[in-house]
């Protein structure tokens, strides 16, 4: 089968193995880490702060080293409206991808510090201060503006449907 991107550790959130719950600092995900009273599972979108237009509104979890382990893992593609959000994080690879991504590095308030659009197989990304790395569909940075500087906000449930 193929790989998936695979993921640096944040030195500052503790060893190679750990995970963005074990972090003590808030952070822009941290709405994901929070379980319903029920304990169902909730659904999640990302859009720019204060915009309307979602960049997903299936936004996926990789918080733990075998969940960013698996990444993409033997997909064809991203569902429009679909992301992966890999933390903590500080690079990625693309070996044995089958489609290219959109890479975003994030900080731990969710400002955008770098974007890798379309990033084909057999690549590295690195961006050393990053807390977070979203992954897009190819060419959905681009249609969303998302540079240097852009702030991402995580919400539970979206109601709207993704601006792709």
């Amino acid at each position: 089968g193929s790989s998936s991107p695979r993921c640096a550790t944040a030195a500052r959130c503790g060893s190679a193995s750990a995970s963005v719950s074990r972090c003590d600092m808030a952070h822009f995900l941290s709405p994901m880490l929070r379980r319903s009273s029920d304990g169902a599972s909730s659904r999640f979108g990302l859009r720019v702060r204060d915009a309307t237009v979602w960049l997903a509104t299936d936004l996926r979890p990789a918080f733990d080293s075998g969940s960013r382990r698996r990444g993409l893992l033997g997909r064809d593609g991203l569902a429009p409206g679909e992301a992966l959000v890999i933390a903590p994080c500080t690079a990625i690879h693309t070996a044995r991808m089958r489609f290219p991504i959109d890479v975003v590095f994030t900080s731990r308030e969710g400002r955008i510090l770098k974007v890798a659009a379309a990033v084909p197989a057999w690549r590295v990304r690195v961006a050393w201060r990053a807390f977070a790395v979203v992954e897009l569909a190819a060419g959905a940075a681009a249609r969303h503006g998302l540079e240097r500087g852009v702030v991402l906000e995580v919400q539970a449930q979206p109601s709207l449907e993704p601006g792709v």
